[in-house]
């Protein structure tokens, strides 16, 4: 196993570093299950990504032209971040991250505003009936941590689509951290991002390699 460590300033520069090291260093295969059944991937063993400032704006990435954006702000905040946070769930809809995560990051708000020298206070996505899923949850944990002052996420990821899901993921992973925050009156912090399934699909390589050239 390799392990790709980064550590970077804004989620803008996670984005376009790790599609670089997907490209140069992901290990390529043909999928038998999941999604794009048939098609090529490229996928890094396990990657952690420091993220030092991640609530430096814009919180979704900067494209060259020509290039379409993988997300916007205006998705993230209207509709990704009711499916990361709310506990609504659409009849079609198998689960969703907002029936797990509501709850407890309620209960972790009350957990520190009682203290905050805790290692207890984890939202986890899924359970014991997730495995049995077409696509069960490609994010499965966050974990929180108050350290010098500051409120720092921990995320881990089974599977990352690094175009279609990474940059709307942080995005709304970060505005949830902001509010958690404020709640409980410390200053926003780092988001670590853990995963051993970072991966491109074969049908966006030659978009991320127009992405680095330009970076």
């Amino acid at each position: 196993m390799n392990v790709t460590h980064l550590k970077v300033t804004s989620l803008d520069e996670a984005w376009w570093q790790c599609i670089k090291e997907v490209l140069l260093y992901g290990y390529e295969y043909t999928i038998t299950r999941g999604s794009f059944v048939g098609e090529k991937r490229k996928e890094l063993d396990l990657i952690v990504c420091q993220i030092e400032h991640p609530n430096i704006r814009p919180l979704v990435p900067n494209v060259p032209d020509g290039v379409p954006p993988p997300t916007s702000i205006e998705y993230v905040q209207k509709e990704y971040l009711t499916y990361l946070m709310a506990s609504i769930k659409q009849p079609d809809e198998q689960y969703t991250y907002g029936e797990y995560v509501e709850p407890q990051f309620n209960a972790i708000c009350e957990m520190y505003r009682s203290g905050f020298n805790t290692n207890q206070a984890t939202i986890t996505i899924g359970d014991v009936n997730s495995a049995e899923l077409e696509d069960p949850p490609c994010l499965k944990l966050i974990d929180t941590r108050v350290r010098y002052g500051k409120l720092h996420y921990i995320v881990y990821f089974r599977s990352w689509d690094l175009w279609g899901g990474f940059p709307s993921n942080l995005a709304g992973i970060q505005l949830m951290k902001e509010m958690m925050a404020k709640e409980i009156g410390v200053d926003d912090g780092e988001i670590i991002a853990i995963s051993k399934g970072l991966h491109l699909y074969e049908h966006h390589w030659e978009l991320g390699k127009i992405v680095i050239k330009e970076k």
